[in-house]
């Protein structure tokens, strides 16, 4: 199927956007059913399941979402709701909300969708009969496991595990991920001072631990980094540090904080500049752990994002990763890649730290999101000493690995990492031209593949664009300060770029 084209008059952000994008667009003055303002690229070959472009019928939330929000908050807190959502009409790039109005989503939930909505292999996967007791039944998989359960990870989790890992503990969640892969670094650590790989724990151990006392309850210690996000879970809220809202009234761990480094963009323009603040932030981390054992609470284990997302998109060199990987080990310390967010493929390969050229990056990585099931892959050594000490109820759910072997399926068959390593390429030079155009509303436009953001003058501007852009049918989602972040699927392409670039740019130019 192809399909015609419907853009904004030109203006000369237009035609910098084209020459920036190399897109040779058509002009065409027309209007897709109830969307104003569209735009895309030359006609191109549309995924047949796709929809082609938005489509909006309501101001967002509309009657039938404020309805909704009135009866839910009935029941529980709906502060946080955008609207509500009518998935069964939801397809490819597009969500569709109870009111009939079409998004072009360059959220995706949070980053989670990694193949677009309603996928056609996957609603083949769910008519498949063979399938049915993989949905209807949800095992206990750390007692009762069904006999398939390990050829599935196999061909869904370990056939895109790290590099040097060829281990992997499922889970449900990122923040139940992080959660249980703390605990493994703290096993492992005690069995470390233990004197090896299964010592048996005293009784001094065993009886203090049930009063939360030491030694039984050791006083270990996660080096974290300000502007890190890891999950909303007790441990985890620890080493979380983006926004107070997360961390607002609960108690916490007085656990080591590092700088996160705080770069220049574009990058290389500012290499010098930028390898001072990583060495800066280095030498901080050092000393952190050198501080926290004479405090009597050793790191035990250093938690890092690839890029820091919800805290803003902040990124640093491969060298920074690379010294950083370097200290854990010379102080002993497990290194934790947290991989939830950046993890999937959203960054134009399948894990972010794959950019930093290691052989041996990291003693344990967790995911979610993106790979649907959670979980954290980890070095041999890191392996729980006993049953139960890494353990729930469901630990992940096996029709997640279903879905998981599909969509890595057709990763593949797509060819979908260089795709979005094209589009990753389009949308940054497309934010390029764009904060060159209005360099009083955008700067610091960065991004790997499509894991892309910009920051914005402030939050209240921020706040109106994502509003505004929301109106004309684009979903986009903020991080830290003041930052727009996009977060597309990894079937977005080409074609969605410019229509996406050209609202935008409609949404700018009414604020300039």
């Amino acid at each position: 199927m192809r399909f015609g084209v419907v853009l904004l008059p030109v203006t000369m952000a237009t035609l910098l956007l084209r020459r920036q994008l190399g897109f040779s667009l058509h002009i065409l003055r027309s209007s897709l059913s109830g969307c104003r303002h569209v735009s895309k690229a030359a006609p191109q070959a549309q995924m047949d399941w796709d929809y082609d472009g938005p489509s909006m019928k309501t101001p967002v939330p509309g009657p039938r979402s404020q309805g909704l929000l009135k009866q839910l908050g009935e029941i529980q807190n709906v502060d946080a709701i955008n609207f509500f959502c009518n998935y069964e009409e939801s397809r490819g790039n597009y969500l569709v909300d109870v009111d009939g109005n079409r998004m072009l989503d360059v959220y995706t939930q949070i980053s989670s969708i990694p193949i677009g909505y309603n996928h056609p292999a996957l609603h083949k996967l769910m008519a498949d009969p063979n399938n049915l007791s993989t949905f209807v039944n949800r095992p206990a998989l750390g007692i009762l496991p069904p006999g398939s359960f390990p050829d599935k990870v196999t061909e869904s989790l370990l056939s895109v595990a790290p590099s040097g890992m060829s281990r992997v503990q499922t889970m449900a969640c990122g923040s139940c991920s992080n959660e249980n892969a703390y605990k493994a670094m703290f096993i492992w650590y005690r069995n470390k001072e233990r004197g090896g790989s299964n010592p048996s724990a005293t009784e001094e151990d065993l009886s203090s631990c049930m009063i939360n006392q030491s030694p039984g309850c050791p006083d270990l210690s996660i080096l974290s980094f300000m502007g890190g996000f890891h999950g909303r879970t007790l441990g985890c809220l620890a080493t979380t540090h983006s926004k107070a809202i997360h961390k607002l009234d609960i108690p916490s761990l007085d656990w080591p904080i590092a700088p996160f480094p705080r770069l220049q963009y574009p990058l290389e323009e500012y290499t010098r500049e930028n390898a001072a603040e990583e060495a800066r932030c280095l030498e901080e981390v050092e000393d952190l752990i050198v501080r926290w054992r004479q405090k009597g609470r050793p790191v035990a284990g250093i938690v890092v994002e690839p890029i820091q997302a919800e805290g803003g998109d902040n990124h640093a060199s491969p060298d920074f990763f690379k010294n950083l990987r370097n200290i854990a080990r010379k102080h002993g310390c497990a290194f934790h890649v947290d991989e939830v967010q950046t993890g999937g493929g959203c960054t134009g390969k399948f894990w972010a730290h794959e950019y930093w050229g290691l052989d041996d990056p990291a003693d344990i990585v967790s995911f979610s999101k993106k790979m649907l099931t959670g979980g954290y892959y980890h070095k041999d050594e890191l392996q729980a000493d006993k049953g139960y000490r890494i353990f729930n109820t469901w630990m992940g759910d096996p029709s997640k690995n279903l879905f998981l072997i599909e969509v890595l399926n057709v990763i593949r068959r797509e060819n979908l990492l260089e795709e979005v390593r094209r589009s990753g390429k389009a949308l940054l030079q497309g934010l390029y031209a764009l904060q060159e155009q209005y360099p009083s509303l955008l700067s610091s436009a960065r991004g790997q593949g499509t894991f892309c953001a910009v920051d914005i003058c402030d939050d209240a501007t921020r706040t109106k664009i994502l509003l505004k852009a929301r109106d004309k049918g684009v979903l986009l989602g903020g991080c830290g300060d003041r930052s727009i972040r996009f977060r597309p699927a990894l079937i977005f392409k080409e074609y969605h770029v410019a229509l996406f670039l050209n609202i935008f740019n409609d949404v700018l130019a009414q604020l300039k």
